[in-house]
């Protein structure tokens, strides 16, 4: 080989990858998705438990479908659907649907059928794609619908329900806002990933079920008391752009803390930081640091805390969390966590806003 051609083959082998070219293959955005259906749940067989990825949950309706319903996954937006698999049945057998068809759908009105079940269950290839996929009933079923677990091949991939959770809404106070409030649980049901992932702690499992109702006698704004949130009917009718108070009230279902040990001023900051800085993904609008104090709560402890993830621990939070979930709060966390007291923290925080 000669120098001239060595000394080229060395340059190519050192040559910098230019910025706009990717080292490696970049992973696309999971597609989330949602669940639409006629069919009342039974107990605790909930409806997301139909694309969790696990053989061992499914959805049981609380009566068999009948032709005038159906049961619809549909996706943020439209991915090319390569194979689908539906299993029907409990997970040791039985139950399986007894007829039945799987359409799909490009724009999420008109759909067109994909298969016919057989002996309870689907295995197809489509190549085509979809916003919706939905499974269709025989006049004559006898038994409920017990839906194991509905298996997709996409591009770009939809996000399984990795914190299945069923969110029910009783607007009978207000009836002329049901429409709304039953979107208001759809945007907290997507959200629901979001909050336990902030708000993970070893070994815990999130509720699983959630009611929220609106009350024509509630002045406040929401409030949430274990797994059950209310609204007031006099507040949304007037701020019905407010569906971050319903996440911020979701964020308390999840935290579940307990004893009574933890501040307030910290439940709330913590609540408010996943609906400002994660969900909302925005800070509010700049505080006065003479004003600003760090147990101020709501806004203002969530806009402390974001402080502490930038300049201290990302993971602040989350220890927090966990924490107060497990009522072992004491005043010497910050310390441990940061080597401060939360007061020297609090003022460091309002110099930060002065400048």
């Amino acid at each position: 080989m000669s120098r001239s051609i060595l000394l080229l083959a060395l340059a190519l082998l050192v040559a910098p990858v230019r910025a706009d070219e990717p080292t490696k293959a970049e992973k696309p955005t999971p597609v989330a998705a949602v669940v639409e259906t006629t069919l009342a749940t039974d107990g605790d067989k909930i409806r997301q438990f139909a694309f969790d990825g696990s053989a061992d949950s499914y959805f049981a309706s609380a009566k068999p479908p009948t032709e005038k319903d159906s049961f619809t996954l549909k996706f943020d937006k439209p991915v090319t659907v390569k194979s689908v698999k539906v299993v029907t049945g409990k997970p040791k057998g039985g139950g399986e649907l007894a007829g039945g068809v799987l359409s799909g759908s490009a724009d999420g009105k008109a759909f067109d059928q994909v298969a016919k079940f057989a002996d309870g269950s689907i295995s197809a290839k489509p190549e085509k794609k979809f916003t919706a996929l939905r499974i269709e009933f025989p006049a004559d079923s006898k038994e409920p619908l017990l839906l194991r677990e509905i298996t997709l091949e996409t591009d770009p991939p939809v996000a399984a329900f990795k914190n299945p959770v069923e969110i029910t809404t009783d607007a009978t106070d207000a009836p002329e806002l049901k429409e709304w409030f039953e979107n208001v649980a759809k945007v907290c049901e997507k959200q629901y990933p979001m909050l336990n992932e902030e708000l993970k702690s070893e070994g815990y499992t999130p509720p699983t079920r959630i009611t929220m109702t609106l009350k024509k006698d509630y002045n406040g704004v929401a409030y949430a008391q274990g797994s059950k949130i209310v609204g007031s009917v006099a507040y949304f009718e007037k701020h019905k752009d407010d569906v971050g108070a319903f996440v911020h009230e979701t964020a308390h279902c999840v935290q579940q803390y307990r004893g009574r040990g933890n501040p307030g001023w910290l439940v709330e900051g913590v609540a408010d930081y996943v609906r400002f800085f994660k969900y909302e993904a925005k800070k509010p609008a700049k505080l006065q640091p003479e004003k600003a104090k760090y147990d101020g709560s709501y806004r203002t402890t969530a806009a402390f805390l974001d402080y502490l993830v930038e300049t201290q621990d990302k993971e602040i939070v989350k220890k927090l969390n966990e924490t107060m979930r497990k009522g072992k709060y004491a005043d010497t966390i910050w310390k441990d966590l940061t080597g401060k007291t939360v007061e020297e923290l609090g003022r460091d925080w309002q110099k930060s806003l002065a400048k």
